[in-house]
């Protein structure tokens, strides 16, 4: 299996936005080894050309997800910092293929954490604050038709994301028990709780870190982890504006805004 073609075929999927056929039917054979050496291969070019790794995703961590693409597992892909958005700004739809929004729970971290063997203690002691967050999901394959090493070859489907300005420590709440609520256009569409995530966010965390490390890699100080979503990912179009209140949390928001036309 060629790895750095398949990674070419995503690059151009996403920069001419044009979704490529599911490689798990171009590719028959692709492991999920293959898929993780794919995506590590575009997040390579990308750094290469001066993109910076601002974080990492964790996605597939509700059993109904696990279950639609028949893994057992989460899965996980890189943010950069083209990729993160103020909640100020407005964001040109536009700019991707066939997005939606989920809502979840950020770690920003003060220390290092390395696996293999990384624990929830360690996941504490390194974290600096947790913060809401809203990821912006995307997929290069058509018609998100996909499998598990579909997605985590296209960096775990991730594009995007916004981080709340209200800083927590882990010690001020109880993790696993978050409430959410999530308003669409000022209308209330979804409720959710932490605990939706793997049991306790935490867990996804030291999953994380303990699975990137079998690619020599470990989440670094300042960086952020988008620990997975409490809730269902939800479409957008132009005009569209999303809020979270994770309560003591504190909330989040984005607005969906086409680009001004140029005269």
């Amino acid at each position: 299996m060629e790895i750095q073609t398949i990674a070419r075929k995503l690059l151009d999927a996403e920069l001419f936005k044009q979704p490529i056929a599911p490689l798990t039917e171009s590719e028959a054979q692709i492991t999920a080894d293959d898929a993780y050496r794919i995506q590590l291969h575009q997040i390579q070019q990308k750094v290469s050309e001066g993109a910076i790794v601002k974080g990492l995703k964790i996605g597939l961590t509700s059993k109904v997800m696990q279950e639609m693409l028949n893994v057992h597992t989460p899965d996980y892909g890189f943010i950069l910092d083209s990729m993160v958005f103020p909640e100020a700004d407005r964001v040109d739809p536009e700019r991707f293929i066939q997005p939606k929004v989920e809502f979840e729970i950020a770690f920003v971290f003060k220390k290092t954490l390395k696996g293999p063997n990384v624990t929830v203690e360690d996941v504490i002691e390194a974290t600096d604050y947790v913060v809401p967050s809203i990821e912006i999901i995307d997929s290069r394959i058509a018609d998100w038709r996909i499998k598990f090493e579909d997605t985590v070859a296209d960096n775990g489907s991730s594009a995007g994301a916004v981080l709340g300005s209200q800083r927590t420590s882990l010690s001020e709440i109880d993790i696993a028990n978050v409430g959410m609520s999530v308003y669409k256009n000022d209308d209330c569409i979804d409720t959710a709780n932490s605990d939706a995530v793997l049991g306790n966010p935490l867990n996804a965390v030291v999953w994380l870190a303990n699975e990137v490390s079998r690619y020599d890699i470990s989440i670094q100080p300042g960086m952020f982890v988008l620990s997975g979503a409490l809730s269902k990912a939800l479409p957008f179009t132009n005009g569209d504006s999303f809020k979270a209140d994770f309560g003591e949390l504190g909330e989040v928001s984005i607005s969906f805004q086409p680009a001004e036309v140029k005269k």
